[in-house]
């Protein structure tokens, strides 16, 4: 079975290189809508695969980490990081190119760590990320899967790599998430939410 959660964010970012001269030279903004597709055979003591209130702490965290924030490639002209730096508080800096492709990479590779170390207290069983679908307008949309993430051929992705901005970074729930995630510290589902 497979169940979906959708998360929302408005984000400005350049795309450099792409073929569209407003996207490659212009900072410009899109409302996204991230989907977040979660499966498993299994259901857990409440017969649900996972309980959407459960995606409303690290998984909203960290998606929530791109909303009204600069996203940028970090092989990006220096003057242009410098200034998005000075005159943005949230901002984050990628590896890759921020396209809608790259973004459904980069949030499949996040979401699937916080997964992965998760401690699981209600019988889920056997969850597993089964896609990331990254909607940059109401036409268009970008799905990555397992194999897209982890692929060598679309550009490899150290989490490591990834830096948020101190206002982002204050703003979660936990400061320190993202260097527990990196760090491969453990996460506790909550009983209640």
């Amino acid at each position: 079975m497979i169940i979906r959660k959708l998360f929302k964010f408005e984000n400005a970012h350049i795309v450099r290189n792409c073929t569209s001269n407003r996207c490659r030279n212009s900072i410009h903004g899109h409302s996204y809508k991230v989907e977040i597709l979660f499966e498993s055979s299994y259901l857990d003591h409440g017969q649900m695969v996972y309980d959407f209130g459960l995606m409303k702490g690290t998984i909203k965290d960290i998606v929530d980490s791109f909303d009204h924030s600069t996203t940028f490639w970090k092989s990006d002209d220096i003057e242009y990081i410098n200034a998005v730096k000075k005159f943005s508080q949230r901002w984050v800096a990628l590896p890759v190119n921020p396209s809608a492709e790259q973004y459904s990479r980069v949030i499949f590779l996040m979401v699937d760590r916080i997964l992965r170390q998760t401690k699981m207290v209600n019988g889920e069983r056997e969850i597993k990320l089964h896609s990331v679908i990254v909607h940059e307008t109401d036409t268009g949309y970008a799905q990555g899967f397992r194999e897209d993430a982890y692929s060598e051929n679309m550009g490899k992705i150290d989490l490591k790599e990834i830096e948020f901005s101190d206002q982002v970074k204050k703003e979660w729930k936990d400061p320190f998430m993202w260097d527990k995630l990196l760090n491969g510290s453990l996460f506790v589902n909550p009983d209640t939410v």
